[in-house]
């Protein structure tokens, strides 16, 4: 397969998570493209693996398995939990909390629910302020729109601001082209976190890619 990006071989693969409070990701002044590539780079473990424009590991995903999809976790390169995505048990549709670093017993930060508007379908999914379940159109910070099985998705703010979007990684100088497993990851600055638009990645492929019941 090619090579996605040659200094993934310098990551070490131990697995081992830190005890150190994770950082939070300020946005920079331009904006930031990551490239996706749906694999964990440990052995036989599922995930998502999120490179850097220079080629610099970003993000992992490693418990993301196939049989066990209650929870999983968003890590930043060497390990530090970012965000713990976790499904909402007793809801009606496909909706999930994000909450900070490991710990699922605090708040959540934020909530997303895959549209169910007949009316909009346009919009996959809306994401809306901790655990709000109370009226949508008065909560929602952001809601995405597009194809995920094209991989060509928007996510806007609640002031309809392009905030990230996902698009389909190019080859390059007529090389071999890429799958659906690898794929582009673009943020807006000052709009959204990247630690949460890689969240709303993995929540789309929850909801509409093949890990989805």
């Amino acid at each position: 397969m090619t090579k996605v990006y040659p200094n993934a071989s310098s990551f070490s693969g131990s697995g081992t998570i830190s005890e150190r409070p994770p950082k939070v990701l300020a946005a920079p002044e331009s904006e930031t493209i990551l490239t996706v590539w749906k694999k964990s780079l440990l052995f036989n473990c599922n995930g998502f693996t999120v490179f850097g424009s220079k080629g610099d590991l970003v993000f992992r995903v490693d418990n993301y398995m196939d049989g066990n999809k209650g929870e999983i976790l968003l890590m930043d390169a060497t390990g530090n939990p970012l965000l713990t995505i976790r499904r909402k048990k007793m809801s009606l549709g496909d909706s999930w909390l994000v909450y900070r670093g490991e710990s699922t017993s605090t708040n959540p930060l934020l909530c997303v629910r895959k549209s169910m508007n007949i009316l909009n379908n346009k919009c996959l999914a809306y994401v809306i302020p901790g655990d709000n379940t109370s009226n949508r159109s008065n909560n929602v910070v952001y809601e995405i729109e597009g194809s995920y099985s094209q991989r060509s998705c928007s996510v806007y703010d609640d002031r309809r601001r392009l905030a990230a979007e996902i698009k389909k990684k190019e080859a390059v100088n007529g090389g071999v082209a890429y799958g659906n497993d690898i794929f582009r990851l673009v943020v807006q600055p000052g709009h959204i976190r990247t630690d949460f638009a890689m969240a709303l990645v993995i929540l789309l492929d929850q909801m509409f890619g093949s890990s989805r019941r």
